[in-house]
């Protein structure tokens, strides 16, 4: 009896294809074969008369390399299978593409072909062959839904934007992470800095020195405005002996971190590693499927697409042991992971899938990035199960007049799951010598020290991607693709400030525009509480507790008036004067926008074609022929340098100030870019 198993990705075919023995024959969707059309009403494949029936086609190579092929081996290997199972993702894009081929190739939905495992491992293999499942269809309804919202929502605004201000595109969750970005550049700007100063006691005792921070003045909290008042206090203090009047010494505890879900593992890759959020996604897909460590492939890591902090009962068991044996009993925690109340918690947190894989033992099977990143999830699952750190802390009042100071202390007792993790998490101490009640100490010196208070931080890929989850905003598998969304829209950039290494995002004047327009005519749609509702709507669909339908049907009627009344009352903006003149007809030069970018124009346009290119001269001499070099843009809106004597001289090369640029990784295996 033949039996097929069709998977999304070519390499975890050929993992699984091992594990399964000669029965079986293994092949690869290379992900999504069908999409909405775009035929129909509006081109949204989606027949708005029809109770929202959407159409669906074959992916064309066009969009997907080899599409065509794939299909037809697909179709090919079904019709000589006596049995075929499903073994799609675990998640419910997952489950929507196992129906699309189920649909597609006219499979029983009533059969149980479905086969689900959130690690590529073969005793979890064979077991999800031995029980297989039917196609959980609420699922299904829950993913179509969220693409027919995301067609919706992105072709209707995105044609509006390219009508009426010549942005690109618009969408249900990258605008709002754009409308995050923007309105933090605007809070940055209103910000008024305020001066404040602070005083700290240095003293010494017993060959060692530490540090007291002014806490409270006549009992409330210290607040100084200006320099004259902290002089004041200084003098004082530098001038009079301190009383010790309270020391509190506690022993406290610290808990590890649960292991990963796909959020916090993309902010520790970017914080720690310095890695991108869809870099680590791409590095945890292939540790995901497999890798040969040396006794054939074998999945390294559970499934990265997950918002579940679980763990199962076989992993804890076996890491418990590993870590009496490694580490002693007195290491051993008990971990109860407390998931999320938004979270799908359709599978595990992301651990490996054997707690034997050291990462020193099988770095030499791994590239550097792969060492990197699974090693940092190989500690973080394996500190969770272990015990809490514990430390002294030691916290001391010091009183001088009506001024009170405070210091700290902090002593490790005992490492806990440090043990293993304090590679990532510092434990900061902080030595305080023996100190008593009433003792009375004099300052080696009292200092005061000006500051100013700070704009809010903008956002890094890190702290949006914890916004956005703590703000319930789309899922954590969709976080990369919208970060890189907005950037290769030119709605922002990613770099790191003059004196800084973390990498921020600034809203261009296109992005600030496309916000802007945005929320003036469609803030009731686009802003956060109306996308987090969306996302728990979803959830409630593929619970059953929702009809897919009638939730497309009274979005769109709340959607589609909103669309009109933009189509109406949102004006193109004016283009900005430049101050000159046009040398041909005399009329205003403004800066106009076109498929390659900004340039100048006539303001008589069409009357008058005048158009030159925006140039920046960057300071260098071209090495050619001498001629400044200049800043220019390609046809694809990309900035490079090159000489301001072209066409006589065609020198380029590239200019390190671009903006970093991401190219869109869809859930699309056949394809290389």
């Amino acid at each position: 009896m033949s039996k097929l198993v069709i998977v999304e990705s070519p390499s975890k075919a050929k993992t699984i294809e091992k594990y399964l023995g000669a029965d079986y024959h293994v092949i690869s969707s290379k992900g999504h074969i069908r999409d909405l059309a775009t035929n129909g009403h509006e081109g949204l494949g989606i027949d708005i008369r029809n109770n929202f029936k959407p159409t669906y086609i074959d992916i064309t190579n066009d969009k997907k390399p080899n599409a065509a092929a794939v299909i037809k081996e697909l179709g090919r290997e079904i019709k000589k299978a006596d049995q075929v199972y499903l073994a799609t993702d675990p998640d419910r894009e997952g489950e929507a593409i196992a129906w699309h081929i189920a649909d597609r190739f006219n499979l029983p939905l009533d059969q149980k072909n479905r086969i689900v495992f959130s690690e590529i491992t073969k005793p979890v293999v064979t077991a999800a062959i031995a029980n297989p499942k039917q196609i959980d269809m609420k699922m299904v309804d829950s993913q179509e839904t969220r693409r027919m919202y995301d067609r919706i929502i992105g072709f209707k605004l995105s044609t509006l934007l390219q009508r009426r201000i010549n942005s690109k595109s618009a969408g249900r969750v990258q605008s709002v992470a754009l409308k995050l970005i923007v309105d933090r550049e605007k809070e940055i700007a209103a910000f008024v800095s305020e001066e404040y100063w602070t005083v700290d006691a240095t003293f010494t005792k017993d060959g060692s020195e530490f540090t007291a921070n002014l806490a409270k003045i006549s009992g409330r909290k210290a607040e100084i405005k200006n320099g004259e008042k902290a002089e004041e206090i200084r003098r004082f203090c530098s001038g009079n002996p301190f009383t010790i009047t309270d020391i509190k010494d506690e022993v406290k505890q610290k808990a590890p971190r649960p292991p990963y879900i796909t959020s916090t593992l993309q902010q520790d890759a970017i914080n720690k590693l310095g890695f991108s959020a869809s870099k680590t996604m791409r590095i945890a897909q292939t540790l995901y499927e497999g890798k040969d460590v040396g006794n054939g492939l074998t999945g390294l890591i559970t499934y990265m697409r997950t918002d579940s902090v679980r763990m199962s009962e076989v992993f804890m068991a076996q890491a418990r042991q590993y870590i009496i044996d490694n580490y002693g009993k007195a290491y051993t925690g008990y971990y109860r992971g407390k998931t999320a109340a938004n979270a799908q918690d359709a599978h595990e947190a992301i651990r490996p899938t054997d707690i034997n894989n050291d990462p020193e033992k099988i770095k030499s099977y791994l590239t550097n990035d792969e060492y990197k990143l699974y090693r940092m999830i190989y500690y973080r699952a394996l500190a969770a199960m272990m015990k809490n750190s514990k430390y002294q802390s030691l916290t001391v009042k010091l009183e001088n007049g009506k001024y009170e100071f405070t210091a700290n202390g902090r002593k490790q007792l005992f490492d806990g799951y440090l043990k293993v993790y304090g590679q990532y998490e510092t434990s900061d101490e902080k030595y305080l010598p023996a100190l008593e009640i009433n003792e009375v100490i004099n300052s080696e010196h009292v200092d005061s020290r000006q500051h100013f208070t700070e704009p809010p931080l903008r956002y890094s890929e890190a702290r949006l991607i914890k916004t956005m989850e703590d703000l319930g905003i789309g899922r954590p598998s969709t976080y990369a693709s919208t970060l890189e969304t907005i950037m290769e829209r030119d709605y922002v950039t990613l770099r790191a400030p003059k004196g800084s290494k973390t990498k921020v995002f600034t809203p261009t004047k296109r992005g600030i525009l496309t916000s802007d327009k945005l929320d003036e005519f469609f803030s009731t749609i686009i802003n956060t509480k109306y996308t987090a509702d969306m996302e728990k709507q979803l959830d409630d669909i593929a619970e059953g507790k929702e009809d897919h339908i009638k939730a497309v049907r009274d979005f769109y009627n709340t959607f589609e008036p909103l669309v009109q009344n933009a189509y109406v009352n949102m004006k193109r903006p004016e283009p900005e004067k430049t101050g000159d003149k046009c040398p041909l007809c005399g009329g205003d030069l403004v800066i106009r926008t076109g498929s390659w970018g900004e340039f100048i124009g006539c303001a008589n346009y069409p009357r008058c074609n005048y158009t030159k290119n925006i140039t920046q001269e960057t300071g260098e001499m071209c090495p050619e022929c001498g001629a400044p070099l200049v800043k220019k843009t390609n046809s694809k809106g990309q900035s490079f340098i090159g000489c301001s004597n072209y066409p006589n001289c065609r020198f380029t090369k590239q200019d390190p100030s671009a903006p970093r640029r991401y190219y869109r990784r869809k859930r699309n295996y056949g394809k290389s870019s």
